[in-house]
């Protein structure tokens, strides 16, 4: 598998939101994503902080996309 790069929580709303999920709601740091098929995720977004390769691959098994798919988005 290709590794993902170093992207920050803005980037991956930014890529989620191509993808048809839309901003739910946001509490403190945290934005909540949700597509019209009932996917959903939370994406952390601090300022200036890189997301981890742990919580970007949790993020991407829960809206279901593979590393290949989610490259193409960004």
């Amino acid at each position: 598998m290709s590794r993902l790069p170093r992207l920050i929580g803005s980037e991956v709303v930014r890529a989620l939101q191509k993808a048809d999920f839309e901003i739910v709601r946001q509490r403190g740091s945290h934005i909540y994503m949700k597509h019209s098929d009932g996917r959903a995720t939370v994406v952390p977004v601090h300022k200036g902080e890189d997301l981890g390769s742990g919580i970007l691959s949790k993020i991407l098994r829960d809206v279901q996309l593979t590393r290949h798919e989610f490259r193409e988005l960004l």
